[in-house]
């Protein structure tokens, strides 16, 4: 790999217009019940500060912490111990134009369980086209 590769890794970041209200797609990412239908179990509160768990399945119980509440256009926290989540809701004339952000990346840094930035960082990226798209599913159901 030359050094060029190993500049800072970008965002991840996914847009989609739903056919369904504002209020209904935050209630589907600044919820626990929300996030679970789409997402991963958890005990997360749309609640500055708040701490909280994502379930991740064979990785274990994911720390978390919220770090930004804006009902109903913006709710960020932070997931282990590199990345940050954030979702934006934009209204659009009874749609909602929803922007999912994964930030933290950094080619110099490995995830807790020793994978690289590098490598992760794709397969989430393709990981989160498809949770956007069942998140679709989900508020437009």
């Amino acid at each position: 790999m030359t050094n060029e590769a190993q500049e800072t890794l970008q965002d991840i970041k996914h847009t989609l217009v739903y056919n369904a209200p504002i209020d209904k797609v935050w209630n589907a990412v600044a919820t626990s019940d929300g996030l679970a239908a789409w997402f991963m179990p958890n005990d997360m509160e749309p609640v500055e500060g708040h701490e909280f768990h994502l379930n991740a399945g064979q990785f274990g119980m994911s720390p978390c912490k919220v770090t930004k509440v804006d009902p109903p256009h913006s709710l960020s926290f932070r997931w282990g111990k590199d990345w940050t989540l954030t979702f934006e809701l934009k209204e659009l004339d009874g749609k909602t134009e929803f922007t999912l952000i994964h930030s933290g990346w950094d080619a110099d840094k490995v995830t807790e369980f020793g994978a690289p930035h590098t490598m992760i960082r794709n397969n989430m990226d393709q990981g989160w086209a498809g949770m956007v798209k069942k998140l679709q599913g989900f508020v437009e159901a």
